[in-house]
């Protein structure tokens, strides 16, 4: 998510300063600049301090995207637990009413010693008929009482997981709050940052309107006739992606109208009928890696040592991605930044 000048080519003194730069040295830069005070610094130094404060917010919203993730699927298996826990209990309650009929008929009948009533019936033959089945029925009984209490416990655990579940997702719940506040915190610093400046100091930082909402003509890309992509998923991918262009960049989004940057690839990957993981360091274990020279139209490329920022490789030298806050889906020199890794999914 950290800007890049377009103009820029790989190798300039301002990517230099972009690769060396930490973000805690940002952030003492920042520290050191009263909230909403004109900067002391130049474009240059603001840009850098941008720059750093958007990569900690893009970290920040992979791991929220990661708590999202691990959200949805808590729900969706807290659902499948309730039906469960709603069947098990409905085969609890039919083996109940069950075992009460056959309670009530046998304490209808047991008033007598079986001998006595033997004795005193006027028909013995269906009186033994009836013993016979009053004794089936109480091995039935014992039957259901053993898959009453199978039933029973069943229910015990399933609650017990509904509940450790439910849990779960309150901790995953709170980590999104705490995650989005943090997103939120250092976007704001940045917009902060740029605000500060004058209109001209904006335009020579890279921060203006036309900069960040540049999106090259989406005519034919200039590619190499070598460079076609592996498989038809992967054309249908960069398909996708490069229809997204000009779409907003909204941290936690996957489509269809706005996107992260791992957003960006799931979404486009889905359309082509493959799942992805949903975060960039997930990503980066989504498929084989290869050499960046040996990058295809198709292939993700991952971006910082934390895997913090992820881009679709589309043939001549370039990239679609989902930038930061304020740009949109746009093109850009693969080697806008520093590549971790290139993954063929």
């Amino acid at each position: 998510m950290a800007s890049h000048r377009r103009c820029a080519p790989p190798g300039t003194a301002r990517t230099a300063r972009a690769t060396v730069l930490s973000a805690a040295a940002a952030a003492a830069l920042y520290a050191t600049a009263p909230a909403g005070a004109q900067p002391q610094e130049g474009p240059e130094q603001v840009r850098a301090q941008v720059d750093a404060l958007y990569q900690q917010a893009e970290r920040a919203t992979q791991s929220y995207d990661a708590a999202l993730e691990k959200a949805t699927g808590l729900r969706g298996r807290i659902e499948a637990l309730q039906s469960e826990m709603a069947r098990t209990q409905q085969s609890v309650n039919r083996l109940r009413d069950g075992l009460g009929v056959i309670a009530a008929a046998e304490y209808r009948d047991g008033g007598l010693d079986p001998s006595l009533t033997l004795l005193f019936t006027s028909d013995p033959d269906g009186y033994l008929e009836r013993a016979a089945l009053t004794e089936r029925a109480r091995h039935h009984r014992a039957g259901q009482l053993h898959r009453l209490r199978l039933a029973e416990r069943t229910l015990r655990q399933q609650r017990a997981q509904a509940g450790a579940r439910l849990a779960e997702l309150d901790r995953t719940r709170a980590q999104l709050a705490a995650r989005k506040t943090t997103v939120q915190r250092k976007l704001n610093q940045a917009r902060r940052l740029i605000d500060a400046l004058a209109p001209a100091q904006r335009a020579a930082a890279g921060f203006g309107a036309a900069q960040n909402n540049r999106v090259e003509a989406a005519g034919p890309l200039p590619d190499l006739p070598t460079l076609a992509p592996v498989s038809g998923r992967a054309a249908e991918a960069v398909a996708a992606v490069r229809g997204a262009l000009g779409s907003p960049y909204v941290w936690g989004s996957s489509g269809p109208s706005a996107f992260d940057c791992s957003g960006l690839m799931y979404w486009a990957y889905q359309r082509a009928g493959t799942t992805l993981p949903r975060t960039s360091q997930e990503q980066l274990t989504a498929g084989r890696h290869v050499p960046l020279g040996q990058a295809r139209p198709g292939d993700l490329v991952i971006y910082r040592n934390d895997a913090s920022h992820v881009a679709m490789y589309v043939g001549g030298g370039k990239v679609i991605h989902a930038p930061y806050p304020g740009a949109r889906v746009r093109y850009d020199p693969v080697t806008m930044m520093p590549v971790t890794a290139v993954v063929r999914p």
